[in-house]
Formats: C-alpha cells, sequence, structure tokens
C-alpha cells in the first residue's frame, strides 16, 4: 500500500525551489526578489550577479536551483524559462542580548527569511 504521492503545487509547465534559513530580514530580500520578477531567466541570472546587493547572491543560488529542477526533474527548455514568481517571507528570528550602560541589556533580534521561486516555461509568441 503505501501513501498516495502528493500532488504538484505548481503546474505542469512550471518549476519551483525554495530557499528556507536565508539569513537577513523579508525586506531587504523583498528588494532584490523584485529585480527579477517577470524577467527571463538568463537575464534574472545576470541581474543578481552584478548586483550590488549581499542577498542576491542568496536568490541566485534559489534561481539557478529552479532552473536546474525545471531542466532535470520536469524536462522544460531552459532558454524560455520566465520567473513567475518570486515570493518572500518571514522565517524564525534569533534572539540576542547586548549589554548596555549602567547595567542594562537590550535585545537584538536577527530575523531569517525565506523566498519561493517560480520558473514558467513560456511559449514564443
Amino acid at each position: 500500500m503505501g501513501k498516495p504521492k502528493a500532488p504538484r503545487r505548481v503546474a505542469e509547465n512550471e518549476a519551483l525551489s525554495v530557499g528556507t534559513q536565508i539569513r537577513g530580514s523579508a525586506q531587504k530580500l523583498n528588494l532584490v526578489a523584485g529585480l527579477i520578477r517577470g524577467k527571463k531567466a538568463g537575464e534574472a541570472m545576470n541581474i543578481l550577479a552584478f548586483s550590488p546587493k549581499a542577498m542576491a547572491r542568496d536568490v541566485r543560488k534559489v534561481l539557478a536551483s529552479a532552473i536546474a529542477n525545471a531542466e532535470n526533474n520536469h524536462n522544460l527548455d531552459v532558454d524560455s524559462l520566465v520567473v513567475a514568481e518570486a515570493s518572500v517571507g518571514k522565517s524564525l528570528s534569533m534572539k540576542r542580548f547586548a549589554t548596555r550602560a549602567r547595567g542594562r541589556s537590550t535585545r537584538i533580534v536577527k530575523p531569517f527569511s525565506r523566498i519561493r521561486v517560480v520558473v514558467r516555461e513560456q511559449e514564443e509568441a
């Protein structure tokens, strides 16, 4: 017997990749994700490679994984891939304490974020 196969979370002409533990705030990650939404996959990789933002390196890894998933797991054409979705959300936050003057302390929050990248094969018009 066994349990039934899980349904696909994306369409047949799409592939997805998720980065779950990216160190940095969701707001900063969303600025980088906004650079690649709706762009062709190759163009998006170039934008991220030459972006001055530090988060671009992590987003580039997730995008490369989505492209590899499309090519190897779903047999999609790499040259016709488009970034259909790049959504960002909050993950856990590490809480740390720093000592301050007069015996006080301050809470420091070190946030983590997650990004979900979906690439879609687009037919040439």
